[in-house]
């Protein structure tokens, strides 16, 4: 099948949704990663696709305003179905490794999702684990098989083009578990495109020296590098090879932040939350605890989230569209996080306490003495961290 072809039946499966992706020039195995990334019939009722929480409008995480603003949480396929936590961003996870403990920095490094629980050991790869996940997920896309997955794939308009990819039909009887790994496989790398994860922020431009910060931009990066201490964990400097940085160490860190009241995941029937309002988000932590590692190993990283990267962390559709930040989303704003981060082990600032209150990072956040026109510049910086910056 021509390359022309591949193009023309995505183009025509994209017709119908209302998402616009920055064109890209993408692989078979991308075309075929877009057309699942954005496949709602690959849920329960057809009503959820992967984009539904991970638009490219919003950096490929929520792209609902009000739920952002009012839940932070968004529904499953499956009215009145929530999970427990924000999406993440889809965008620019490629590169973290399978979850392992760093023995001579006492961290536990890579896998995906806030916990850690797609590790990659099973796949070789967390991005392409992570991806099995929401189709699965009763809370989510609701899918009672990965059988299911694979026939709804077998009778999409782009079965022909996963065929070309993997030099087979769709096998939905025989060997369900390659062909779940091969859907998987073929997100992961959409994921992994240029068309997700571009590298076209001002600061990727200001790293090859096309483009200037301005004042107080630069004065926000060195901040960022510097008094605040963001960059202990989100890495803001080219790797040893010049690959543009990701803002993340792949670790997972307890940052104190407080509950959000307004999760719906307190009010799910006990089939999904048998703890109700008492539940705690323990982070890495739970994970390990519920995979049967010892005490000694779980209790150091209860309340642990993944540090997330920080690129296209202020996209947004319009200057107006609200963004959720922190694993459960309990902030609304830039502002408010950097406050958070400066203030948080002051007083008089009035912050709730933190979830969990073990193992949270006091040395790199809590106090960190910034006046408010530090954190307005440490703001202006990370607003260069957005994809599809056009020069003036």
């Amino acid at each position: 099948m021509k390359r022309s072809r591949f193009v023309m039946m995505v183009m025509i499966f994209l017709a119908g949704t209302a998402l616009s992706v920055p064109a890209a020039d993408l692989s078979p195995v991308e075309e075929l990663g877009k057309a699942l990334f954005f496949d709602m019939s690959l849920s329960a009722n057809g009503k959820m696709s992967c984009a539904t929480c991970h638009a490219p409008e919003t950096g490929f995480t929520g792209p609902d305003s009000n739920i952002n603003l009012e839940i932070a949480v968004y529904p499953g396929t499956i009215e009145k179905r929530f999970g427990n936590r924000k999406p993440p961003t889809a965008a620019y996870g490629g590169d973290s490794p399978v979850l392992s403990f760093d023995g001579s920095e006492g961290l536990w490094i890579g896998g995906m999702f806030w916990d850690g629980r797609a590790t990659g050991e099973t796949l070789g790869d967390p991005l392409a684990e992570q991806a099995q996940g929401p189709f699965l997920n009763p809370l989510e896309q609701a899918l009672p098989s990965a059988q299911q997955v694979c026939i709804r794939v077998a009778n999409s308009d782009y079965a022909d083009l996963y065929e070309a990819v993997y030099g087979k039909p769709v096998d939905f009887k025989n060997n369900v578990a390659e062909t779940y790994t091969n859907i998987a496989r073929a997100i992961a790398a959409y994921e992994r495109s240029e068309e997700v994860s571009p590298y076209t922020s001002k600061y990727d431009y200001y790293l090859k020296g096309e483009v200037t910060l301005s004042e107080t931009e630069s004065f926000g990066l060195e901040l960022f590098e510097g008094k605040g201490m963001c960059s202990a964990c989100h890495i803001s400097t080219p790797g040893p090879e010049g690959e543009p940085p990701l803002f993340t160490d792949y670790t997972y860190d307890n940052l104190g932040t407080p509950k959000n009241p307004n999760n719906p995941f307190y009010h799910m029937p006990p089939k999904w939350n048998p703890d109700g309002q008492d539940w705690v988000d323990y982070g890495l932590g739970g994970f390990l605890m519920a995979s049967g590692y010892s005490a000694n190993i779980y209790l150091p990283e209860l309340g642990k989230q993944k540090v997330p990267t920080l690129r296209n962390v202020d996209k947004r559709p319009y200057p107006e569209f609200v963004k959720a930040y922190m694993h459960n989303g309990v902030f609304t704003s830039l502002e408010e996080v950097v406050h958070f981060y400066n203030t948080r082990d002051i007083e008089e600032a009035g912050w709730p306490p933190p979830e969990v209150a073990e193992n949270v990072n006091t040395d790199e956040m809590g106090n960190l003495g910034l006046t408010d026109e530090e954190e307005e510049a440490i703001v202006a910086f990370l607003k260069t961290l957005s994809d599809g910056y056009v020069a003036p």
